[in-house]
């Protein structure tokens, strides 16, 4: 199996509920690095996993959508805890839509799974992955 990682990050403003997150539940700030590891069994005809400028792109281009922003006040977060589970499996649906849509280009449809991983800090991460 070939992988090709792309790397950026961002910063937003959340808050938890329930007790578990103790003082989390008070709004704060997270800056988050985020890899997009996407995977496919072989490499395209150009000896490619999928096009590392396009990648890089569209993972700018959904980070843009909360960098900087309470996510609070997002609705599609209504109601739910933006823990960083949470926010890998979003930013993971969003890429997969993207190759769905033909955004990472036409050999992005031989990719096989798409793997997001959220790094809190040097120490904690949490990731989301699924197939394509």
């Amino acid at each position: 199996m070939y992988s090709l990682n792309v790397r950026d990050h961002f910063m937003i403003a959340h808050s938890f509920t329930g007790e578990v997150f103790g003082p989390a539940q008070r709004l704060h700030g997270a800056t988050y690095v985020v890899d997009a590891t996407f995977l496919r069994e072989g490499l395209d005809d150009d000896g490619l996993v999928v096009d590392i400028g396009l990648a890089s792109q569209q993972l700018a281009a959904i980070l843009a959508t909360m960098n900087y922003h309470n996510l609070d006040d997002h609705p599609e977060f209504e109601n739910r805890n933006t823990t960083t589970e949470v926010l890998a499996h979003e930013i993971q649906t969003r890429l997969a839509d993207a190759i769905q849509r033909g955004k990472l280009g036409p050999s992005a449809s031989g990719l096989s799974a798409l793997r997001v991983t959220l790094h809190e800090s040097h120490v904690a991460w949490a990731s989301y992955e699924g197939p394509l």
